[in-house]
């Protein structure tokens, strides 16, 4: 009897080891497991993506106004949407891919696009964007279909400029790899010309990386220095504080346009930091008194204001990335299996902030303009 016993304590030592091993072994490799599963598994150059949008066509927007008139100081938003397609065997999603329309929809809406509803008019394309697994990746592919969903964007914001704006003011917003494809926008489309930089109310790039130096004093369109400026950028990257392993990864894989229209890594460059809760680039501790609202907005119809929680999070600018406190409320801290974390949260610790910084930059533009 004591002999079972003892068989059965060492087939248990055994047995906890082994799921030991194995639950370390998934932390320990578990971006690598997600790339494996995500992996379209084709080379980009025999892949042939989804159908091009027509942005004729009312459908291939995801938010449009209504078709009212609109005074000429009335605010647009163009709106560029951070990734919700998964992937699997598609680098690019198709426009009209139902799962990533949902969690645009359920998710990034209310959270990300909602806060500028109050500011401007709402115009949020469809474009073939690149897949989840281009974000865990660096190598070539990834790039490319990352590059492919500029195409896109660059026609979404072309048709808008010549059919839809009408010589507006307007506001620019990306989020995540949407905010990569804005800042390009930026570079490529609206600082050259003088004519859209004189109605740019400001633009806002949201957990995206960009580098510092192409924003600086003196360039067509700077970062933002305080709050009451127009013409500006808003540009951040954030992590929670004493995460300094994971700030220095995300600038090591980070990919940036250069002027060739390529993605490139930073080579030393240091992330353009402006905080939210300053309306500056400064790196200046704002403290928690300081933030006007987070909200967990998830699931709320569009049009429904959430519940702010004020004096959530304090954040410093810290060698270019957003050093962000700890949350007060549970339902302001990432959730979720690995995938959804490898989005953007499904809430916004700056909901109230950037709602507020909108509106400021909108009645400086409009006491320039007058």
């Amino acid at each position: 009897m004591a002999r079972r016993r003892g068989v059965r304590f060492w087939v248990g030592v055994w047995l906890g080891a082994f799921v030991c091993l194995v639950v370390g072994a998934l932390l320990l490799w578990r971006d690598d497991i997600l790339e494996a599963l995500l992996d379209p598994q084709i080379p980009y150059e025999v892949y042939r993506p989804p159908p091009a949008p027509d942005y004729a066509k009312a459908g291939d927007w995801l938010m449009l106004p209504a078709r009212t008139s609109a005074g000429p100081r009335a605010v647009d938003v163009f709106f560029v949407h951070p990734t919700t397609f998964d992937g699997g065997k598609n680098w690019n999603g198709a426009i009209e891919d139902q799962a990533a329309a949902a969690r645009f929809n359920r998710v990034m809406a209310p959270n990300y696009a909602a806060p500028f509803a109050s500011v401007g008019r709402m115009f949020i394309p469809r474009y073939r964007q690149a897949s989840l697994y281009t974000s865990l990746s660096v190598f070539d592919d990834a790039i490319e279909a990352r590059e492919f969903a500029y195409g896109d964007v660059a026609a979404a914001f072309a048709y808008f400029r010549q059919r839809l704006n009408d010589g507006r003011p307007f506001i620019l917003v990306g989020v995540e790899q949407g905010g990569s494809l804005a800042a390009r926008l930026l570079a490529d489309v609206i600082a050259p010309d003088p004519a859209l930089r004189a109605r740019l109310v400001g633009a806002y790039l949201v957990d995206t990386v960009v580098p510092a130096v192409d924003y600086g004093p003196g360039a067509p369109v700077p970062a933002c220095a305080r709050r009451d400026e127009a013409g500006c950028v808003v540009a951040w990257v954030s992590v929670g504080r004493g995460e300094f392993g994971k700030a220095s990864e995300i600038v090591r894989r980070a990919r940036v346009w250069n002027d060739r229209g390529r993605l490139v890594s930073l080579a030393g460059r240091a992330p353009l930091c402006v905080n939210p809760l300053l309306g500056a680039a400064s790196d200046e501790d704002a403290p928690p008194r300081l933030n006007l609202g987070a909200a967990n907005a998830t699931g709320l119809e569009w049009g429904v204001r959430p519940g702010f929680m004020a004096r959530q999070v304090g954040a410093q600018c810290v060698d270019g990335v957003l050093r962000v406190s700890r949350a007060r409320s549970a339902s302001l801290r990432p959730s979720g299996d690995w995938i959804d974390r490898l989005r953007p949260h499904g809430y916004n610790l700056f909901w109230a902030d950037l709602e507020a910084d909108a509106k400021a930059r909108a009645a400086a533009w409009e006491g320039r303009a007058g």
